[in-house]
């Protein structure tokens, strides 16, 4: 459920003033961690290489002549290259014959040489000059006559741009050639995913018995990020939810705090070279009740479901449908509604914490060996609590495989 875009949470304002607390949680997890990425192995320049020859091939089979792509996971993916958004256009086009190139401004260009993997043609643009117009002389050199596909998080005015650079151009959606490369993913990916989840179960076993009464959800944020960089990955934080809070998938503006008996809801993940772990724990600081027990056994039972219902060649929307309809005959929903379930049952996720696609009611996409999806049905009760267990897990020609093993109870959140 961990999301790139960050909430509302009060904890975030309250960041700032954490400073002395985030210091010492640094010195602590530094101190009693040690990195467990000595033996990750980042992609090769071959794997890039066969990324893009897989690419062609479905360019070929879908009739497109090139695939038109910004800075993002797209980008990093096929060319290695790590950058940003901004005004000034940073593209790479994969055409289906010929050499890729990478359009960027002129003063970029040895940075973005820094972490480019694979051979390209890098040609510049200055200040008082088109970006759009030096893609288009690109497609003219390489004679890209059939379609472009467009990546599909692109932004209009790079898309408005090429129509008016290269009138008659005719555009197509990229994702047939997108989507097809990077979900389903290798036994090298595979095992970066598998690493970035065991860091993060890592991390929540170090940081569980060190929660204090009174904490707020930033301090214990703070522990988490410390104790994920002492472990020798990367992370942009996560959510964690207190009290009523864990009732709203993304949390609350109000102020939390642990309190004896209320639910502490933890949805993180971390980076391990560009690879994304997304998983989520809640227990109950002190003694649950019944109620919340109840709950939580529910929720975890969904995840089981889940696991039974993806099946290769199902349609990945079966998986949600199958986790509602039980959901509902225990009296939840119907449907997306509340007390319930008001989100879908788990995304795609690889380089993204979020990619597609959605394990969610209508996806006809069938599941396919090598996709990886969140598994996260958690059940919501407004004005009350939240339960949300979150696991991660591959499609195998055997069935599905957990990166992370969802835990026994909820006395046992991290076991």
């Amino acid at each position: 459920m961990r999301t790139n875009r960050r909430t509302f949470l009060a904890a975030g304002a309250a960041a700032t003033a954490l400073t002395p607390f985030r210091l010492f949680a640094q010195a602590e997890a530094a101190q009693a961690l040690q990195s467990i990425t000595a033996d990750v192995v980042p992609i090769a320049r071959e794997e890039y290489q066969a990324r893009i020859d897989k690419a062609r091939r479905l360019m070929a089979e879908h009739g497109l002549g090139a695939i038109f792509i910004e800075p993002g996971a797209s980008l990093t993916y096929f060319t290695g290259v790590q950058w940003w958004r901004s005004e000034r256009l940073t593209a790479a086009i994969l055409p289906r014959d010929g050499e890729a190139a990478i359009v960027t401004p002129h003063f970029e260009e040895p940075s973005v040489r820094e972490s480019l993997k694979i051979p390209a043609d890098v040609r510049t643009w200055n200040e008082d000059e088109n970006p759009l117009a030096v893609v288009a002389g690109i497609l003219r050199d390489r004679r890209v006559a059939a379609p472009v596909g467009i990546e599909e998080t692109m932004r209009f005015f790079a898309v408005d741009g090429l129509r008016r650079a290269m009138p008659g151009v005719e555009i197509r959606p990229g994702a047939p050639v997108v989507r097809g490369c990077r979900m389903i993913k290798t036994s090298h990916e595979l095992a970066l995913m598998q690493k970035a989840s065991d860091i993060t179960i890592a991390a929540f076993r170090y940081i569980h018995p060190r929660i204090e009464v009174g904490m707020n959800p930033g301090q214990i944020e703070a522990m988490y990020v410390a104790a994920v960089r002492a472990l020798g990955a990367s992370t942009d934080g996560g959510l964690v939810l207190l009290g009523e809070a864990s009732a709203y998938p993304h949390g609350s503006g109000q102020p939390q705090a642990v309190r004896r008996g209320e639910v502490v809801l933890l949805d993180c993940g971390c980076n391990v070279e560009g690879y994304q772990s997304d998983i989520s724990r809640t227990f109950v600081f002190g003694t649950a009740t019944a109620a919340q027990r109840r709950v939580w056994d529910q929720v975890h039972q969904g995840q089981q479901i889940a696991m039974a219902a993806a099946r290769i060649g199902r349609p990945a929307g079966s998986v949600d449908d199958a986790v509602r309809g039980q959901y509902e005959r225990w009296g939840y929903g119907p449907g997306y509604r509340l007390p319930g379930t008001s989100h879908r049952t788990g995304h795609g996720i690889g380089m993204d914490g979020h990619e597609p696609v959605n394990l969610v009611h209508g996806e006809t996409t069938p599941l396919a060996e090598g996709m990886c999806f969140s598994n996260e049905p958690g059940i919501y009760i407004p004005g009350q609590f939240g339960i949300r267990l979150e696991d991660c897990f591959h499609m195998t020609a055997e069935g599905p495989r957990w990166f992370s093993t969802p835990p026994p109870s909820i006395d046992r959140p991290f076991s």
